[in-house]
Formats: structure tokens, C-alpha cells, sequence
């Protein structure tokens, strides 16, 4: 609270990249939305380090560390660097993930880079109509707006035709607008079956996850030029821009990167909320964590300090048509060539 934006507290604890060159395992975990997974992308791509390996999974926060699975790729790792061990390491694939499908189904998978050279980076829009996300974008000028502190709309697509893979990370585009100075979005990435009911993951502590989240501050809107692409917004936190009144702003919000096979029959959708994400079912608890769980696990934005309702809880405005098209870029995977292999 008391530093509220990026400045030499953190700078003086930031790491410097450059000068990580050790040989590196990242083990990173689709379901560690709040924590650890961003960290441990940005970890593996940005290392000087010339040897270095990522492994992303799904499941609990400790299960894949502990079990044979993760022991092994581990001992191979250690033996091979710490005790020039002959464990065939230097054969490791660059990238190995668990390829996530509904059912906490998991098929690994062998890739040399991330994000996956051969990915399909693709626009959805969000059409206020019908709240539809298609490949075209709606052409009269409208708006839609709702409780800045609410639950919010979604948008869906039509029942997939076919399988469709989203993995890796994904980026939205909102024109926005409040009656207040300040706005909160949190954005939900979501999969329904043909039934209409929410697919839900186990995540690293919460049994009940989305397939991906993001979320973003108004004000923090500013973009670092140098770090930014156009599958990852990257935010500066380092200055506050307050939404005027009358003023549409732009903002694009990184979505955590992410992994899931939808079937045929299933639809994606994207939930834009003033607050965090709240799975329907019952909450889960954990004994050594205090908030009960709901869909983010214990990170949550639920403190009234930081989000004072005179500021955050007053209603937030969505602009659609003409110059502004909202939209999200997911990562879609074409069928692979790469052999996979059940896991």
C-alpha cells in the first residue's frame, strides 16, 4: 500500500536477466494463475542462460514435484549438471508440456520453443449483440456497460466444429470507459460444454479453476515500448493515468498463458468482471490458508483500501464499432506433427 507503483523498491529487488546464465530447469504449473506460472515463463525466455529447459504441467502445486514423474526429470537434470552424470539430458527437449484436455486428461508433448513457433495467433471480437466472440468485427457503434465492482458479461463463440488447442499466452483489447476515475477488469478465459456447464481444472491450490485469467488497473494502462508484443502487453505500473470523464481508453490486458484442447461441441468464452473470478460450486479451503477458495485461490483483490468504492464502484462502459474493435488473440495450435505421448 505503500508503494503502490513500480519505483526503486522494487527496482532494487527486480531481477537482472542478463546475468542469470546458470543452466536452468523451469517447472511451471497452467493452473498457477496468480503466482508462480508468468514467473516461470518469463524466466525461461528471458535468461541469458544458453542451457535451459522449461516443463509446464497441470494438477496441485506439489503433486507433479514429488511424484515419479517429476523426480526423474529432475534427477536427470541435477546428475547431469552437478554430477556429470550420463543421464541422456543432452537429448532433453528444449520445451516439454502436458497438453491439458477436460477431465484433467493430460498428453505430453515435446516442442523446441515458446511460444510455439507454428502458433495460429488468432482474433476473436466481441459483438455486443448477441455477446458472441467470432473472426469478424461488429460494425455499429454501441456500448454496454455494468457494475464496475459486478460480475460483469461474457461472450461466447458458437459450438467448436472441430478440436481446437489454445496454448500459450493470450492478450485482450478493451475500449473503456467509468462514471468514476478509476476502473478494475478482470478478464476470465472460459470453456462450457454442450450442456452450457463451466469446465473447471485443478489448479496449483484451487480444485475449481478457469482456464485462464488476467486483469488490469486503468490507470496502469501504460505500456513498456521495449518489452511489449502483440501477444503480450507488458505494463510499466510506474505512473497513474486517471480516466477522464467523456474519455474512452484503451487497454490491453495479458492474459496468463494457458493450455487447454476444446472438443467439438464445446464453446470458449470471455468474461470481463469488475471483480475476481467466483467459481458457482462450493468454495474449497486449504488449513493453511485463511480465504476460502473460490476460482483464484487465496489471490484475491478484496480489500477495501485498495479498491475504495468511490473510486472502483461505480459503472464501467464496454465501446464497440468503428475504430474500436475489442477483441481477444488467442494462441490456437495447429494438429501437431510432433509424436505425442500419453502420460
Amino acid at each position: 500500500m505503500d508503494h503502490p507503483n513500480y519505483d526503486e523498491t522494487y527496482r532494487r529487488r527486480a531481477v537482472d536477466w542478463s546475468k542469470v546464465t546458470v543452466p536452468l530447469l523451469s517447472a511451471a504449473n497452467w493452473g498457477g494463475q496468480g503466482l508462480h506460472t508468468r514467473g516461470n515463463l518469463e524466466g525461461f525466455t528471458r535468461a541469458a542462460s544458453p542451457q535451459k529447459w522449461l516443463e509446464v504441467h497441470g494438477g496441485s502445486h506439489w503433486a507433479a514435484f514429488y511424484t515419479d514423474y517429476g523426480v526423474r526429470l529432475q534427477k536427470r537434470f541435477f546428475d547431469h549438471f552437478l554430477k556429470g552424470a550420463k543421464t541422456d539430458w543432452e537429448n532433453q527437449p528444449r520445451v516439454q508440456l502436458q497438453i491439458r484436455h477436460p477431465g484433467e486428461k493430460f498428453i505430453e508433448r515435446h516442442e523446441t520453443e515458446w511460444p510455439l513457433a507454428r502458433t495460429q495467433w488468432t482474433k476473436f471480437y466481441l459483438d455486443p449483440g448477441g455477446r458472441y466472440l467470432g473472426t469478424q468485427p461488429p460494425e455499429a457503434e454501441t456500448s454496454i456497460d455494468f457494475e464496475a465492482l459486478g460480475d460483469g458479461v461474457t461472450f461466447l463463440t458458437t459450438p467448436l466444429r472441430t478440436e481446437m488447442e489454445i496454448t500459450g499466452p493470450s492478450a485482450a483489447r478493451l475500449f473503456v470507459s467509468s462514471t468514476t476515475s478509476d476502473a478494475d477488469l478482470f478478464l476470465v478465459l472460459r470453456v462450457f460444454d454442450p450442456n452450457g456447464l463451466e469446465v473447471v481444472f485443478q489448479g496449483a491450490l484451487d480444485p475449481h479453476t478457469p482456464v485462464g485469467q488476467g486483469w488490469l488497473r486503468a490507470s496502469h494502462r501504460k505500456l513498456d515500448p521495449a518489452l511489449t508484443t502483440f501477444y503480450r502487453p507488458y505494463h510499466t505500473h510506474d505512473a497513474n493515468e486517471p480516466l477522464q470523464a467523456g474519455e474512452t481508453a484503451t487497454l490491453d490486458i495479458e492474459i496468463w498463458p494457458t493450455c487447454i484442447v476444446v472438443p467439438p461441441g464445446y464453446r470458449i468464452g470471455l468474461t470481463i468482471r469488475g471483480k475476481d473470478y467466483e467459481w458457482e460450486g462450493a468454495a474449497a479451503t486449504l488449513s493453511n490458508i485463511k480465504n476460502p477458495m473460490k476460482g483464484c485461490g487465496p489471490f484475491v483483490h478484496d480489500d477495501p483500501a485498495a479498491r475504495p468504492p468511490e473510486i472502483y464502484g461505480g459503472r464501467t462502459t464496454l465501446h464497440f464499432g468503428g475504430t474500436r474493435q475489442p477483441h481477444i488473440l488467442l494462441p490456437i495450435i495447429p494438429a501437431s506433427p510432433v509424436k505425442r505421448r500419453h502420460q
